[in-house]
């Protein structure tokens, strides 16, 4: 019987499947998108715009579908991640080799546990501060920050419409629109 060979980042590059990203040494496909999904990560990524442009509080990179090397084996692509300027001052370009300060995964079904516990772990082994999950069915977002080598909940919101959440704090942000609780169908 042979041995089973973990895949590494050479691998994934060579992998001619798109969608694809490294967990625990497996080819794994990224969930099919789903409405809910393409919706809260892009109205993430615009409501935290103003921490990617210089002017407003600035001093991020922010990125989506962004794969992050962070070992040989692993090598997933975070649904929406940050890096603070100060310790990545230029634009990264590729494959980024360097943890995010801030990671935002939207739950996909089928991937809760890639979403909720094999990332946390990963994370935390390379210090991320921040890890976010949002439910986009639940209009749920729960936001972790690491405090003595673990991460611990600081936020949980639901039906929440504006809120201020580490590392993005400065600003005020509008929940209701990033998690969809704004829409109804016009009447």
């Amino acid at each position: 019987m042979e041995a089973h060979r973990l895949k590494t980042i050479d691998d994934l590059r060579l992998s001619p499947e798109e969608r694809v990203e490294l967990i625990g040494g497996e080819i794994v496909r990224r969930p099919m998108a789903r409405f809910e999904h393409g919706q809260v990560q892009s109205r993430a990524s615009r409501e935290l715009g103003p921490f990617d442009r210089r002017s407003g509080p600035g001093g991020w990179w922010i990125a989506t579908e962004v794969s992050v090397a962070y070992e040989a084996h692993e090598c997933p692509s975070h649904d929406i991640a940050g890096w603070r300027k100060e310790r990545l001052p230029r634009m990264p370009s590729g494959v980024v080799e360097l943890a995010p300060d801030w990671v935002c995964e939207i739950v996909s079904p089928g991937h809760e546990r890639k979403d909720t516990l094999h990332l946390p772990l990963l994370l935390r082994r390379h210090g991320a501060p921040f890890y976010w999950l949002i439910w986009p069915e639940d209009r749920v977002l729960i936001a972790h920050a690491l405090e003595g080598g673990n991460y611990r909940i600081v936020a949980t919101l639901k039906d929440e419409a504006r809120a201020r959440i580490p590392p993005f704090d400065a600003v005020e942000l509008d929940l209701a629109y990033i998690l969809g609780a704004d829409q109804s169908a016009p009447g």
